[in-house]
């Protein structure tokens, strides 16, 4: 398993308010609350077909460079 990587991101201050209210209510860690959101956000884009095409073009516009 690879070792976590830390980031930083800048938030609104109306999205950090928001973030801060989601965590205490759910009584979680406001950086377990981003990591799920993260997740949820990543499975979307896996099931998108959209999203899917888009990545097989690039994947295959790499491919072709490589050549």
């Amino acid at each position: 398993m690879k070792p976590a990587k830390a980031l930083t991101i800048r938030l609104s201050a109306e999205q950090a308010e928001a973030l801060e209210t989601v965590a205490t209510v759910e009584d979680r860690a406001m950086a377990e609350v981003i990591r799920a959101a993260i997740t949820a956000h990543i499975e979307s884009r896996r099931k998108d077909q959209d999203f899917q095409d888009g990545l097989k073009q690039r994947i295959e516009r790499a491919q072709r460079l490589l050549k």
